[in-house]
């Protein structure tokens, strides 16, 4: 019988308003939700790799703020835990265009642009396809 349980999302933000609406959002989506504060990992307060071997996420949703440089450099070191290497990430952040000019790339970064439940459907839709291309594996 294969494994039945809801997939586990990881919100990994600094903004508690949003993480309560995204929250909200995937659980009536089915998902069984947890989440960090990025202050707190940044400060050593919350061990990342202990936390991801305690929830064992099927996939991140990690949002990159201002200062955008060096918040998507602690991503980059984050993303190469041992721990990270099997987990998909959805990245997000409030303003897509000022984040690629700040890094001088395009990024797959998906724009939050409020908090109502049509705002994040396109954060949704990154999860579930997310978890699709990681159950074909």
């Amino acid at each position: 019988m294969p494994n039945s349980r809801p997939a586990v999302v990881a919100i990994i933000n600094s903004n508690d308003d949003l993480v309560a609406i995204l929250e909200e959002n995937l659980k009536a989506g089915g998902y069984n939700v947890v989440s960090a504060h990025i202050a707190q990992i940044k400060t050593g307060k919350q061990d990342f790799p202990k936390f991801l071997r305690l929830h064992q996420p099927d996939v991140v949703i990690y949002d990159v703020a201002i200062p955008y440089q060096e918040n998507w450099t602690f991503l980059m070191m984050l993303r190469h835990l041992p721990e990270c290497h099997s987990i998909p990430f959805v990245i997000t952040t409030v303003n897509k265009r000022a984040l690629d000019e700040e890094l001088g790339k395009k990024t797959d970064c998906v724009e939050i642009r409020g908090g109502h439940a049509d705002d994040l459907q396109p954060v949704i839709d990154a999860v579930d396809a997310a978890l699709k291309r990681k159950h074909r594996r």
